[in-house]
């Protein structure tokens, strides 16, 4: 699955990763390979990004929205705290 992490400024993230976890407004949510579609609202939180290779991306977002279709999948967040 390929993940593009986007805010109005700057790409944050691009590349194939095996999993994201993102602060859904309902609570964290995982989003694997082979994902039902999904758009869902991102409230402030941490996001976990395991790459393909294995390691471990972490960072902070402000609110956002996750939209997940094809193996694609992509965060538009206001901001991320590094």
């Amino acid at each position: 699955m390929n993940l593009s992490v986007l805010t109005a400024e700057r790409s944050i993230f691009e590349g194939p990763i095996q999993s994201v976890q993102v602060p859904g407004v309902l609570g964290q949510f995982q989003v694997l390979n082979n994902h039902a579609a999904i758009v869902s609202a991102l409230e402030a939180g941490p996001v976990t990004i395991v790459k393909d290779n294995g390691e471990n991306v972490q960072f902070n977002i402000e609110q956002g929205f996750i939209e997940v279709l094809n193996n694609e999948a992509s965060l538009l967040v206001q901001g991320v705290v590094e």
